[in-house]
């Protein structure tokens, strides 16, 4: 999951190189930590959130076999 979230940002950002997902894993969650460069942000969340809720709506679309709830957060 980490990868594809690599994945579907790096094309959007000038610097792909400060990608950084981490993941931080409970019982009942999994949530990742999307951090980019300070001037990538706002092509990474997108005119009205846009292109953050694609991100979001792609990862938890690709959670099928996990009973987890999955969230990402972008820093």
């Amino acid at each position: 999951m980490k990868a594809l979230i690599e994945t579907i940002v790096n094309p959007l950002v000038d610097y792909p190189e400060d990608v950084d997902v981490t993941v931080e894993e409970t019982d009942y969650k999994i949530r990742y930590h999307l951090t980019v460069h300070e001037q990538d942000v706002g092509k990474v969340i997108g005119k009205n959130g846009r292109i953050a809720k694609a991100i979001r709506t792609v990862v938890h679309a690709a959670n099928t076999n996990s009973s987890k709830k999955v969230f990402v957060d972008i820093m």
